[in-house]
């Protein structure tokens, strides 16, 4: 019913999840990870016992081979069952039970296991694999979305399409310094993998940290653009606290995540100039007096 692809970044600090299927809310059943322990999938005729079993078993430094060797030889019904686990070093293994939907079956490498089942053909695994491999200039996330959208674009569920999933952990790397980086769903549409490449867009403008590289410190020219936008939308400043209009505009627009003092993230002010884009920036007051000159 599913394919997925169950991964940890090179430096071992995220791991993650992404599935689709047609099959209502995947993304619900399929997926399970832990921060600095590991992940894995479970689909065909899924056993949800395997996500805290499995993962009690790589949190005590079980492999992954082991840990599918162990839950397959534990379960009666193993042949209708498809499993992909990675651990915190090493490769990743996959399952795929005899009695499995055709096409079924999966492959896996150093931090990545790929499996389908109900699939176009193998195809799918092919195409996830070769984008898994080269997507590693990608943000963890992406790269793993890029590597379901290339299974869904090589065929995927032979049924069709209705549901998608992306659950990436990373130690305090989510909201509010929660270990759940991100944690999205399409339960049921049309097109779920590029629905969910909307929301994981929508997830990265609001929720991700700013570089610092790219803050700009926020005096001058900056400010007073702040500022102006600001009070076209209803907030005016106070010079006395000229931080607090802007707090206040970005915590109604779900983007304090972003938030620095006595700094602003390029992409909030990008944000804050779509929503007022008749306000226009101020110029520099060199520009301004060879104007008049």
């Amino acid at each position: 019913m599913t394919f997925s692809l169950v991964a940890r970044c090179p430096d071992g600090r995220r791991y993650g999840v992404a599935v689709a299927s047609r099959f209502l809310a995947a993304g619900a059943l399929v997926p399970a990870a832990e921060v600095e322990v590991g992940a894995l999938a479970t689909q065909a005729h899924v056993n949800l016992a395997y996500r805290p079993q499995g993962l009690t078993m790589l949190r005590t430094g079980v492999a992954a081979a082991d840990v599918v060797a162990g839950l397959v030889a534990a379960d009666p019904d193993r042949a209708h069952r498809q499993l992909g686990v990675v651990a915190a070093s090493g490769a990743g293994a996959t399952w795929t039970g005899p009695s499995c939907h055709p096409w079924a079956g999966g492959q896996a490498g150093d931090g990545w296991a790929a499996q389908g089942n109900i699939l176009v053909g193998p195809q799918v695994i092919d195409a996830m694999r070769e984008t898994w491999l080269g997507g590693d200039a990608l943000p963890f996330p992406d790269r793993l979305l890029a590597a379901l959208r290339a299974g869904d674009r090589a065929g995927g569920d032979r049924r069709g399409r209705q549901s998608a999933g992306l659950l990436v952990v990373e130690r305090g790397g989510g909201y509010d310094g929660s270990d759940v980086l991100v944690d999205l769903r399409v339960d049921d549409h049309p097109d779920p993998v590029t629905e969910l490449r909307r929301l994981l867009a929508v997830h990265t403008l609001l929720f991700s940290r700013p570089d610092p590289a790219t803050l700009l410190d926020l005096t001058g020219a900056v400010a007073a653009e702040v500022g102006a936008l600001l009070a076209a939308l209803g907030h005016p400043v106070d010079p006395a606290r000229p931080e607090e209009a802007l707090f206040a505009w970005a915590g109604l627009e779900n983007l304090e995540e972003r938030l620095v003092p006595g700094r602003i993230d390029p992409v909030v002010l990008e944000h804050l100039r779509r929503a007022a884009p008749h306000v226009p920036a101020p110029r520099p007051a060199a520009d301004q007096l060879g104007a008049d000159a």
